[in-house]
């Protein structure tokens, strides 16, 4: 007899937990549009904090990695988030994101160590390819800003040039730099910004390379 409810849920998050945390990272998209520039938006996004960041650590315990380093991270990660955000300090934004950036660096290591270790494709190897792509891009998004948050200028786009890029702007200039879309409405500036872009275009060409072709290598001789 199929077992349904908080039991069938429980069995679900321990073969694929990497389903819920791609699941929370497209869910946070929807989201984002409603956080720029607003009191509310800035709350929702310590909400959203909230839930990925321990979300992301509970998936490297999944992993060869050491979780309670996941933990550590994870801990002032949130702190500083909350405490910034309705304290209004806004000097720890910067120093929560550049942990937040590490976090998610961190969970996607153990996420490709975890893919790379399996000799046959499994649909948990599946989603965490997909939960690996935005724990990357994410990263790099925190990245750009706190490079934006310390050197002024670092980025400019086409709407508004002068101004600070907004979040769904770096984050959305990650995911076009990663995935080599390059739409170039948003580009970087200063020597910093363009070392950190290119960086992330090399980890988004090594991600294809090596992690996303074995598993369709894997998959096709599993199909044969």
């Amino acid at each position: 007899m199929a077992v349904s409810g908080p039991r069938a849920w429980s069995g679900m998050a321990r073969r694929h937990p990497s389903a819920f945390l791609l699941a929370a990272q497209l869910l946070s998209l929807l989201l984002y549009p409603l956080m720029d520039d607003t009191n509310s938006g800035r709350l929702i996004f310590s909400a959203v904090a909230v839930v990925v960041v321990p979300l992301a650590v509970w998936v490297v315990n999944r992993s060869p990695f050491v979780s309670f380093v996941g933990w550590l991270l994870a801990g002032p990660a949130l702190a500083l988030t909350l405490i910034g955000v309705f304290f209004e300090y806004d000097m720890l934004l910067p120093v929560s994101a550049m942990l937040d950036s590490a976090l998610y660096f961190y969970a996607a290591g153990s996420l490709i160590a975890y893919m790379l270790r399996d000799e046959h494709v499994s649909a948990d190897d599946l989603f965490a390819a997909g939960a690996t792509f935005t724990l990357l891009a994410w990263g790099f998004a925190h990245a750009f800003f706190v490079c934006q948050a310390w050197y002024p200028g670092s980025f400019t786009g086409v709407v508004e040039p002068d101004r600070q890029r907004s979040w769904i702007e770096l984050l959305f200039l990650s995911f076009t730099n990663l995935s080599a879309t390059g739409l170039g409405d948003v580009l970087p500036l200063g020597s910093r910004a363009r070392v950190l872009v290119m960086l992330e275009q090399f980890a988004g060409v090594g991600y294809i390379a090596t992690v996303v072709s074995r598993l369709i290598g894997l998959g096709i001789a599993r199909a044969k």
